[in-house]
């Protein structure tokens, strides 16, 4: 059963949302603060994190970066009043993945949970397999039909982070940033032509296709 902590300080809403976590079928801890929360996360092993920000004796930004300085994985979501845009801003570059301002629907925070915990676990796999493609990790392979696709490094690199995030938008940017670091020869024009290729190397995938947002980047959309 996937375990979430959750980490609030108001005893009233902390049990709401244990009891709403359990009734969609999660095993849900509760903890009141930072420090409470690090402990259980020493004894045991989350597959999220659920937080307030402003709690005693450790508020969440320092939660999240103490937790991100041993796990760089478990799905850390901030539940908050603070909507500033700075707040927003910290909570992402200290690394959590989503964040939700107080008042909240509960239905929404679990469907955000829900979402979360699928890309978490298909970014965790050594497999993947959409429609009729599948790609290895550990071998560094793809398969279409049971016939392997020749794909470069940065190819399977990049395929495999759209297919991770199936709608979301990665801005030409974003993956520059990830995929070419510093690479001072790479453009804007650099990603249009290897999503060219990508699109040439699956063009008998039946599972997918990848997606042209104008102005903005790429996504790939399921069939």
């Amino acid at each position: 059963m996937v375990k979430i902590l959750v980490v609030e300080d108001d005893k009233d809403l902390n049990r709401y949302a244990v009891i709403s976590l359990r009734n969609n079928g999660y095993e849900a801890v509760s903890a009141y603060d930072g420090i409470e929360a690090l402990e259980k996360t020493e004894e045991n092993k989350f597959d999220l994190i659920l937080t307030d920000i402003m709690m005693p004796r450790m508020d969440g930004f320092d939660l999240a970066e103490s937790i991100r300085l041993t796990d760089k994985t478990t799905p850390i979501i901030f539940m908050t009043a603070k909507d500033d845009k700075s707040s927003k801003m910290l909570g992402y570059s200290v690394g959590i993945d989503d964040y939700v301002t107080k008042p909240f629907d509960m239905d929404v925070l679990i469907m955000k949970i829900n979402a979360i915990l699928r890309r978490a676990k298909i970014k965790n796999d050594k497999e993947l397999e959409i429609g009729n493609l599948k790609m290895n990790t550990e071998e560094r392979s793809a398969t279409v039909n049971g016939e392997e696709i020749s794909l470069t490094v940065r190819e399977f690199d990049l395929l495999f982070k759209l297919l991770s995030y199936p709608k979301k938008t990665f801005t030409r940017s974003a993956l520059m940033e990830e995929f070419w670091d510093y690479d001072s020869s790479a453009t804007s024009r650099t990603v249009d032509v290897y999503m060219a290729k990508l699109r040439e190397k699956t063009s008998e995938c039946d599972g997918f296709e990848i997606v042209t947002v104008h102005g903005l980047g790429y996504k790939v959309v399921l069939k």
